[in-house]
């Protein structure tokens, strides 16, 4: 009684076991029930969900996803999955949705046809936003100033082209095989050389570089080499946690160094630019792009400081790209003697022995054409292009593809497609773009106009590719007209092993023994270099 009293006088009275059962009986079933409602709501939304319709792909780990699983050639790792999971693939990595493209078919539905959704970047913000303040245009994000840019460096571009850029490009495939014949070591320096002076020429009117020493030439491959490696995942952990861009400089190393990189870019860069627009308002320009750029600045509403961070983007490009192809076709000459003798008689029936080729003779060089396409398939410098974004949620064939995806087209599995390129689409052989009687074909069945696919989709196709055509053309005709290409005596060759150097892979480096085809080759190419005052 004493015990039942002092519940009383808290107010609880005595629950007998009987009651105590029943509440709770009721409160399971209660709880049972408001379960079994969420779990049919869920379902439901788990059902209705557009991302259960998210393309196949590998499973990742807790919050890193993906992450762990495409360190290293990622392009040969998606080409892999390919097999197992088919021509689209979804990835996720740090909660970040990544769909990949490894067939051509749907690389051209979504980037080219449907580009007004596809056309974005990723955001970038070391490699983009800090150390091109978001104007890189290959890099830059899809708006308005991008479409003003991008129009202004096509035109500009194509009326450099028809003033006097393949003279110079001419000028400097001649330079480089006289300077290969009296020095066949430095081979390699001197087609840095080359491209970088073929891009401050035509962009800038600027001098001839005197070698890949000099100072014009180390800082466009410095800053290229910077950017590049900064668009690598991973390279900046502030790409995974964007938070990081925040904490003040004094507490982020990494911030005061691309700061001081870009402040150093921008002065050298502004400081080209500055100059030709100074010749343009003195009447004393000479051809090139930015000579077009100020004259045309009114009606492309860009700014000075635009116009300079677009020449740029145009000179690191174009050198870096066009450097690593001519590395490959090195290593592509001396894996295959035999499609570099091919070429070699083609060049002697057309042009002879006593001149060097030029672009006048290029209708006529077919199957050295085709070495062209052909080294821009074989190996893309750059395999898996620069990442798209979705602008918008979206659907192929039953599969969503939620807005902020990043695309990536594995171009380096496309250019291999045996349905396209044939069973030997490994394999280094120009003869794929010729028919039957030698010529050129117009398109290869599937694929795009220029026979591959490296130079991109959409709106975002590489801007300077007919420059690039150009260039690679005349210095293959010009140094296989007057060299020869051999292996180095005991040397093993791996066209499978690169070096990333991010966004571009070049070859493993490798020794070529170089030497004349004929002994009037020197002579001939010191004339054509003493005319032009080299």
């Amino acid at each position: 009684m004493a015990s039942q009293s002092a519940f009383a006088h808290f107010g609880l009275g005595i629950i007998s076991t009987h009651d105590v059962l029943r509440v709770m009986n009721e409160h399971l079933v209660l709880t049972a029930g408001i379960a079994t409602g969420i779990s049919l709501i869920l379902f439901g939304c788990y059902i209705q969900s557009p991302w259960r319709k998210v393309p196949p792909g590998p499973s990742g780990l807790p919050i890193i996803g993906n992450a762990l699983q495409i360190a290293g050639e990622q392009w040969v790792q998606y080409s892999t999955w390919r097999k197992e999971y088919g021509d689209i693939i979804y990835l996720n990595v740090m909660g970040q949705p990544i769909v990949v493209l490894n067939n051509p078919k749907i690389a051209i539905e979504l980037l080219d046809r449907r580009a007004g959704i596809y056309s974005d970047r990723p955001t970038m913000i070391v490699a983009s936003e800090i150390l091109g303040d978001g104007l890189l245009l290959p890099l830059a994000r899809y708006d308005e100033t991008w479409r003003r840019m991008r129009k202004a460096s096509h035109e500009a571009l194509n009326k450099v082209v028809s003033h006097g850029l393949k003279e110079y490009q001419l000028e400097e495939a001649v330079v480089l095989a006289r300077n290969s014949l009296q020095d066949s070591a430095g081979w390699f320096m001197h087609v840095r050389s080359a491209t970088a002076s073929t891009m401050l020429r035509s962009l800038y009117d600027e001098s001839p570089a005197s070698s890949e020493h000099d100072a014009r030439v180390r800082h466009v491959n410095e800053f290229s080499v910077r950017t590049s490696c900064a668009i690598t995942p991973g390279a900046y952990w502030v790409e995974l946690m964007p938070w990081m861009r925040y904490i003040p400089s004094v507490f982020a190393p990494w911030k005061r160094i691309t700061a001081q990189w870009y402040a150093e870019d921008n002065e050298a860069f502004q400081a080209y630019f500055e100059r030709v627009q100074k010749d343009v308002d003195d009447g004393s320009e000479r051809a090139s792009l930015c000579a077009t750029l100020v004259r045309d600045r009114d009606r492309y509403r860009l700014t000075t400081h635009e116009n300079a961070w677009l020449a740029a983007s145009v000179y690191a490009a174009g050198s870096d790209t066009t450097r690593a192809a001519l590395e490959w076709w090195t290593l592509a000459m001396l894996l295959y003697p035999d499609v570099q003798k091919r070429a070699q008689d083609e060049l002697d029936a057309v042009v002879g022995r006593t001149r060097a080729p030029t672009f006048a003779d290029m209708s006529r060089l077919p199957y050295t054409c085709a070495m062209v396409k052909e080294v821009v398939r074989w190996r893309p410098v750059a395999p898996m292009g620069i990442p798209h974004r979705s602008t918008e949620d979206d659907f192929y064939e039953g599969y969503f593809i939620p807005k902020g995806t990043v695309i990536i087209p594995n171009v380096w599995e496309m250019n291999r497609d045996p349905q396209i390129f044939g069973a030997d689409a490994h394999e280094f052989n120009p003869g794929r773009y010729l028919d039957d009687k030698g010529e050129i074909l117009p398109n290869l069945p599937g694929s795009k106009d220029d026979g591959h696919y490296t130079f991109g989709f959409g709106r975002r196709i590489c801007v300077g590719k007919h420059v690039a055509n150009n260039s690679l053309f005349i210095d293959i005709a010009t140094n296989l007209w007057a060299l020869s290409f051999a292996n180095v005596k005991g040397q093993k060759l791996d066209a499978d092993v690169c070096v990333d150097e991010g966004v571009v892979i070049v070859p493993k480096p490798f020794e070529v023994d170089i030497r004349p085809r004929f002994p009037e080759a020197l002579a001939v190419l010191t004339q054509e270099c003493e005319l032009r005052g080299r």
